[in-house]
């Protein structure tokens, strides 16, 4: 049944002792190979350059921090986005050290260019929902409800990982809507429900979840049938690539998970 639930904010953080597991947990490669990490031969040092899909920005921010608490004498630096401009980016030539998108087709545009060193590993999934405005004064409570003329609805550009799991979602319900405005990522499709220059816009459980009482999230049963996988992988010419490898490692590792899982994303 569908059904309509306030979601409330919940504090990002690692456990106390997180930050004690997480110097042991960074030293294991993310591809769980027998290969050593930068961690073997030295201290980690410099700066991480990570590019990832704008739905990770609350929960990949909480674990840079946590890695540099970790790691003095590291940065983590993020660049947020769609993740198909994230991609093309990447591609393009911009210098970067790990890529972490949200959707397998947006990872293969990397991997196709060859600029992936290893397998992509998927670390969470996230799932759609409907987000309104405090109170869902206009009493959505289903997705054919978003296409009453009357709601002001934005999706994401169909383009990046969000708008194609909408589209798939109103596909398999022989759903057409017609929205206010394609956005180039997820947080933009949200702003405008936080702004109040849209009624509803689909996103993801994530950032309803970041988003607290600023907008309510409303469940549909067909999102079921499109959950994105998010994959994340070293770039090729990474240049520290022995501290992504320990990025990496923190985001699949137990730690990184009760972070992503607290920000509303699910299991792998």
């Amino acid at each position: 049944m569908t059904r309509s639930v306030r979601r409330s904010r919940r504090t990002l953080q690692v456990a106390g002792a997180g930050a004690a597991a997480l110097l042991a947990l960074s030293a294991c490669s993310a591809s769980g190979d027998s290969s050593s990490s930068a961690a073997a031969s030295g201290k980690l040092s410099g700066t991480v350059t990570v590019f990832a899909a704008a739905s990770l920005k609350e929960s990949f921010t909480t674990l840079g921090k946590e890695f540099e608490k970790a790691h003095p004498g590291t940065e983590v630096t993020f660049s947020f986005g769609g993740s198909d401009a994230l991609a093309a980016s990447i591609t393009g030539g911009a210098p970067a050290d790990v890529f972490a998108s949200a959707s397998p087709k947006t990872m293969k545009i990397v991997t196709d260019a060859g600029d992936a060193s290893g397998t992509p590993a998927t670390f969470v999934r996230n799932q759609l929902e409907i987000a309104t405005l405090p109170g869902n004064p206009d009493k959505v409570a289903s997705l054919k409800d978003l296409t009453d003329s009357g709601l002001k609805v934005v999706l994401c550009d169909k383009a990046v990982p969000c708008g194609a799991a909408a589209q798939k979602a109103l596909d398999a319900s022989g759903l057409k809507l017609t929205p206010v405005s394609y956005e180039e990522d997820v947080k933009g499709a949200l702003n405008k429900v936080v702004l109040k220059e849209a009624d509803a816009a689909v996103v993801y459980k994530s950032d309803v979840e970041a988003a607290g009482d600023k907008v309510e999230g409303v469940d549909f049963p067909e999102s079921a049938d499109a959950i994105n996988d998010y994959p994340i992988t070293l770039l090729k010419d990474a240049p520290n690539a022995g501290a992504a490898k320990a990025f990496i490692a923190l985001v699949r590792s137990a730690e990184g998970q009760k972070v992503l899982n607290a920000a509303g994303f699910l299991k792998p």
